[in-house]
């Protein structure tokens, strides 16, 4: 499917069930460094995957060999090819072209935009008649048409980044992988690249993002992998992953700033109503208390059971027991906070457990 230039596409039906990209047992050493160790993964049509992790992990090693750059010292990728079956990728001699990759700090030849991507369709076979229109259509969506015929060299990094997303998507491929794609980009262009990756799952494109930017895995992927020290330590949805922390937040933003004389019997009256759905067993490194108000925020933070139910009946006594008190104009879990907290618990769970010996990866 190629996305029409008013950026508009048409939902595709998938089949979740289906696996399109399999790790088994991926291992990559450097010498004595492992850089990936033993990493065993399921990616299914349809779904997009953040793998996060600091710097050093082994997100960009990963993606490496699955784009073929690196060869892995061990354990095997399977990817579902045009036949329908899942192949071992390192007895596939081709590059596979319903793939596009971006890989982390994109460099070019000395070309103008129009070459290089021209050039790119042509080594992924997409229709030639087609090619032109499709360039134009990318450029003008990402904002650089006017920059079409200039030489890359003269771009900045957030141009000369657009330009590798563009290359990884040219010739419209059904499985794309993004390492880091958020790279020098401004806030402005961040948001059109979540844009532009919620319309490609639209489309039924099965993606793979690799970053250490946590607000930007988790406003657009289905599921987390959390690596650390080249170890898969955590992989899930967001929400599942949070069941293994100590506590739960919930952030309630107001209509209007609670005064100082109201605050205290109000926060009394609040944890009283709400108290059977509050954290009982809150961890006071965290907070002391269940209930918070922050005037610079405009609103509270509830730390609670971490239960679907308790949410909603949270929200219920809130809107019909305190209408007189105060209006609610949002209810949210904070999904940025919530992954920081995760990957901070996990990673310190895997440490103690002795993974913190393993070598750091590249």
């Amino acid at each position: 499917m190629i996305l029409q230039p008013s950026g508009k596409s048409k939902k595709v039906e998938i089949d979740n069930s289906e696996t399109v990209i399999k790790l088994e047992n991926l291992t990559k050493k450097f010498g004595n460094l492992t850089a990936v160790n033993s990493i065993n993964l399921e990616v299914h049509r349809g779904e997009t995957i953040g793998l996060v992790g600091p710097n050093g992990a082994g997100k960009t090693t990963t993606i490496k060999m699955i784009a073929k750059i690196l060869r892995p010292n061990s354990g095997r990728i399977l990817i579902r090819t045009n036949s329908s079956d899942l192949q071992d990728l390192g007895k596939i001699s081709r590059t596979l072209s319903q793939m596009g990759f971006l890989i982390d700090i994109p460099a070019f030849y000395n070309m103008t935009a129009y070459q290089l991507l021209r050039y790119f369709a042509n080594l992924q076979n997409y229709p030639k008649d087609k090619i032109d229109q499709r360039i134009d259509e990318l450029l003008e969506r990402f904002k650089l048409s006017e920059w079409k015929f200039e030489q890359v060299k003269n771009f900045s990094k957030g141009m000369t980044q657009k330009i590798g997303i563009i290359q990884a998507i040219i010739h419209d491929p059904e499985i794309i992988i993004l390492d880091e794609p958020q790279t020098g980009l401004d806030p402005l262009a961040r948001v059109e690249i979540r844009k532009y990756i919620r319309e490609l799952q639209s489309q039924g494109k099965t993606i793979f993002v690799a970053s250490h930017m946590l607000y930007e895995i988790s406003e657009v992927c289905d599921k987390i992998a959390l690596i650390n020290y080249g170890s898969i330590i955590g992989f899930d949805t967001v929400e599942n992953l949070a069941l293994k922390l100590k506590t739960s937040e919930l952030d309630c933003e107001l209509l209007k700033t609670i005064n100082d004389s109201e605050l205290s019997p109000l926060i009394d009256r609040l944890t009283e109503k709400l108290k059977p759905y509050l954290d009982k067993n809150l961890d006071p490194m965290i907070s002391k208390i269940p209930v918070k108000y922050y005037p610079e925020q405009q609103g509270f933070k509830f730390f609670y059971d971490g239960r679907h139910e308790s949410k909603g009946e949270i929200l219920k006594i809130l809107i019909k027991e305190f209408e007189s008190d105060f209006t609610v104009i949002s209810f949210t879990q904070p999904k940025t906070s919530q992954l920081e907290r995760i990957y901070a618990e996990m990673v310190k769970d895997n440490d103690s457990k002795g993974k913190s010996k393993l070598n750091g990866g590249l």
